[in-house]
């Protein structure tokens, strides 16, 4: 007799070792966007604010970074594309329900708009800089006019962005450790933490510095109450839940997660934030290299351990 055995809902490398799974890419993808999202939304944030002047690195020198950030992440998530030359068909619908559709036209938004952004400050950051086509300082100056409602529709796509990280994830209910709505809010905060740690760190303003300190020690307070509350409701949930916040209970992520994404990458740096907030010196390099470090780690290892949670123990 013969018997047919169907492997349909197991074609993982973590199971059946035939499909390709999501490797590097993505996680630089994720993180990448997370950062660029912080900063564009510390920099609207503070030019509404009026503190165009006074957090400089903030609202003017950050942001030229966030094109490269973006296009260094599409290029990553384009070299994860299996049927490369059809990528452009991500632009010929918009589907509510799909995250991935969300995050395309995001994309596509926010990646011009980080690039005026910048260019509309270029001319007071770069004074020799010459625009060498009449169309494009017309297009600057009119931008220039008009940075308050550029800065509206940043800080909206900002937190769009962000959030989009972990929805990508979390829209995958096949991966338990992925089904949780804590994940958009987790990248999120996180996007936003990264970000203030890159502004901290390139600031020469000591206002601006202890500001955007105060900011991060906030933001990883909030970062570890997600975390916790992520696994309390893993371990409240069904047994695949269960199961998949053993992976960091005891599991093979345990170390890498508590000791390089909690313990480094947020704990010792608030410490060293807190530190500073007292009055000691503590060279800015170090706890934003810890927390931007922390924040590679989280993306790499939420994305690997998710793709090792599964229904079929």
């Amino acid at each position: 007799m013969k018997e047919e055995l169907i492997v349909s809902g197991r074609m993982n490398y973590k199971v059946d070792p035939v499909l390709h799974i999501w490797g590097w890419e993505i996680p630089v993808y994720l993180f990448l966007g997370g950062l660029a999202a912080g900063i564009l939304f510390f920099a609207a944030l503070y030019y509404l604010r009026g503190k165009e002047k006074e957090y400089q690195s903030a609202v003017k020198w950050a942001p030229m970074f966030t094109p490269f950030f973006l296009i260094i992440g599409l290029g990553a998530l384009f070299l994860d594309l299996h049927h490369k030359p059809y990528f452009w068909r991500l632009y010929t619908t918009i589907k509510l329900q799909s995250p991935m559709s969300w995050g395309a036209w995001t994309l596509m938004v926010v990646t011009p708009l980080s690039i005026i952004w910048s260019a509309t400050y270029v001319r007071e950051l770069f004074p020799k800089w010459d625009w060498k086509f009449k169309r494009i300082y017309d297009l600057e100056v009119f931008f220039t006019k008009n940075r308050t409602s550029l800065a509206w529709i940043m800080i909206v796509f900002a937190v769009i962005l962000g959030i989009y990280t972990g929805i990508l994830l979390s829209a995958f209910n096949a991966r338990p450790l992925w089904n949780t709505s804590i994940l958009g809010p987790l990248f999120l905060v996180s996007g936003l933490s990264a970000g203030a740690a890159l502004i901290m760190v390139m600031s020469t303003n000591p206002s601006e510095r202890k500001r955007f300190g105060q900011i991060d020690l906030m933001l990883i307070a909030i970062e570890l109450f997600l975390i916790i509350h992520m696994f309390m409701g893993f371990n409240a949930s069904s047994q695949v839940q269960i199961e998949a916040a053993a992976l960091f209970l005891g599991g093979p992520y345990t170390l890498p997660f508590w000791i390089f994404v909690v313990f480094l990458g947020m704990v010792v740096p608030a410490f060293l934030e807190f530190w500073e907030l007292r009055g000691n010196h503590i060279p800015a390099y170090i706890p934003a290299v810890l927390i931007i470090s922390g924040n590679v780690m989280l993306r790499f290892i939420i994305v690997y351990a998710g793709q090792a949670s599964r229904y079929l123990y």
